[in-house]
């Protein structure tokens, strides 16, 4: 896997091809649908990502898919060109950056939320009311759920945390009962 700045840079080059052309939307759905082929058809992953295969039989294989999809000129030429710079094991980040960067383009906040147990539909809903009040923007929310909290939830909306854990109230109540102690 590369690293997120070079991630992010391919991201953005697509990106900034697409505004001009005006079709970065389709961009978009053309790497969401290939980042979602890979992960599903693990060997064709496996095989176009490793360099183990030859240059020449990855490129036959991913030249076969690129031939049956409906992929814009430009998306194909652009995966073409991250199996050259064997880069293509990033598929999944860079098209996780794409979408973040089309989502800010279009006015909308993308909020990580981890929750102990699932969230109930009505929960989810008055959280993002409020998350929307913060940001100002229409908020896409992706949940999942992390066991090692004891409840509460946490929320991640670019740099911004909000901690709403109970662990982290816990840790906030110990803190204010040492510096109680040091009055």
């Amino acid at each position: 896997m590369i690293g997120s700045k070079i991630s992010r840079r391919y991201a953005k080059a697509l990106l900034s091809i697409g505004q001009d052309e005006r079709i970065y939307g389709e961009y978009g759905e053309n790497l969401r649908e290939f980042a979602t082929f890979c992960e599903e058809s693990g060997e064709f992953f496996r095989i176009i990502s490793s360099q183990i295969f030859s240059q020449e039989d990855r490129r036959k294989i991913l030249e076969f898919v690129l031939e049956k999809s409906g992929f814009r000129p430009m998306v194909k030429n652009f995966l073409r060109l991250l199996l050259d710079k064997d880069r293509i094991g990033a598929i999944g980040e860079i098209t996780d950056y794409y979408a973040s960067l089309t989502d800010e383009l279009s006015g909308m906040a993308r909020a990580d939320i981890i929750a102990a147990r699932p969230l109930k539909a009505e929960t989810l809903a008055r959280l993002e009311e409020v998350l929307k009040k913060i940001t100002a923007k229409d908020v896409k929310t992706f949940v999942r759920e992390d066991e090692s909290l004891l409840g509460g939830v946490v929320v991640r909306i670019g740099d911004l945390v909000l901690d709403g854990s109970v662990k982290a109230q816990i840790e906030g109540l110990k803190e204010t009962m040492r510096r109680g102690e040091q009055s």
